[in-house]
């Protein structure tokens, strides 16, 4: 998205809507459906503004045996449904840290696209969120996340994280950009 600024290009970076983490999955989490929710909206709002939308997944490393969750040839690791019908031409980044930039191309994508503004929404709020948001490779970027398309294990964990990244980045609700 161009802004005011014609220098300033947004992209929307949703961080592991994968299976394991909604009902049924090796790991639900606390209000899952409405992030779930959320992050549609803020798909569809990227679209219609024409903000690139770029998904990212972990693998679990199973080198030593299956991992509680996100083991790779499982439907708990693939990618939430709706999620991939809604964004179906957005890139997918596979991570195998809480760092989606940690050992993965996403920087790179990000710099080919010049973006200066990463949105960042997803789950788990305590973990692989603030983990990208406030990665040393983040610190090039100003980054927004948005508070209302996170999940978290419960809701005090998911409240615990918010009011430590409020210190570090800019939070705001889905209705906010």
């Amino acid at each position: 998205m161009t802004t005011n600024n014609s220098t300033k290009q947004t992209a929307l970076i949703v961080i592991d809507v994968q299976n394991d983490y909604f009902a049924n999955g090796a790991y639900p989490q606390w209000q899952v459906d409405e992030a779930l929710a959320q992050t549609l909206l803020c798909v569809e709002k990227a679209k219609q503004q024409s903000i690139p939308v770029i998904l990212v997944q972990h693998l679990a490393d199973n080198s030593q045996g299956d991992a509680p969750f996100f083991n790779p040839g499982t439907l708990g690791v693939e990618i939430h449904p709706a999620l991939l019908k809604a964004a179906p031409d957005a890139p997918i980044i596979t991570k195998h840290f809480a760092d989606s930039f940690d050992s993965t191309p996403l920087a790179d994508i990000l710099r080919e696209q010049h973006i200066t503004d990463v949105l960042l929404c997803g789950i788990m709020t305590q973990n692989c969120v603030t983990h990208t948001a406030i990665s040393k490779s983040a610190e090039a970027y100003a980054v927004s996340v948005i508070a209302d398309a996170c999940a978290a294990p419960s809701q005090m964990v998911h409240f615990i994280a918010l009011s430590a990244l409020s210190r570090r980045v800019k939070l705001i609700n889905s209705t906010e950009w």
